[in-house]
């Protein structure tokens, strides 16, 4: 992109910010139900935007923005429900409206499972998993880190929770 074509690129998002930003975050906060979190993923939006390559491509910068802040506002949630359920099934000393032993010893031996199956993957699809679901990083910060494409980090996550899910819906069998 030579420097006209990033000036107007810029000047373009800086539009967008100024119109479009308060009907972003009351998008976004309805969604997430947390004013943060949209201010969060709305930043992470106007950066990918910013950043994006094939602008020509795009024939409304608006719509395309809200699809973006969209995805990542669904990111978002997928990982509050997966950290919420990781921490349910770790969280010993919560009481249970009904505490039933057989489902528990189950939740427990479902943990072990997984944590015996994320211990046979490959270093790089351990840690891309546990940077991504557990501690909740989002994929381009992941890619930085282990100095991976972001796609080649949604490659290992994927591979991580289909060996989870096959060894959980191993174990579920009759």
């Amino acid at each position: 992109m030579n420097a006209v074509t990033l000036s107007v690129h810029v000047s373009d998002i800086e539009r967008l910010f100024r119109e479009h930003n308060r009907a972003l975050i009351a998008f976004l906060q309805c969604r997430l139900n947390s004013l943060s979190d949209a201010q969060e993923v709305a930043q992470e939006a106007y950066l990918r935007m910013l950043t994006m390559d094939d602008r020509e491509q795009v024939d409304s910068l608006r719509g395309y923005l809200f699809k973006v802040a969209g995805n990542l506002a669904i990111d978002r949630l997928r990982k509050r429900k997966v950290r919420s359920d990781f921490a349910a099934v770790q969280s010993q000393d919560e009481p249970m409206d009904e505490y039933r032993p057989d489902h528990h010893a189950m939740a427990v031996e479902q943990v072990a499972g997984v944590r015996q199956a994320l211990s046979e993957l490959p270093a790089k699809t351990s840690q891309a998993f546990v940077m991504h679901v557990i501690e909740g990083r989002d994929f381009s910060h992941v890619a930085q880190t282990m100095k991976l494409s972001e796609r080649m980090v949604r490659y290992h996550v994927a591979n991580a929770l289909a060996r989870c899910r096959a060894y959980v819906d191993g174990k579920e069998g009759p």
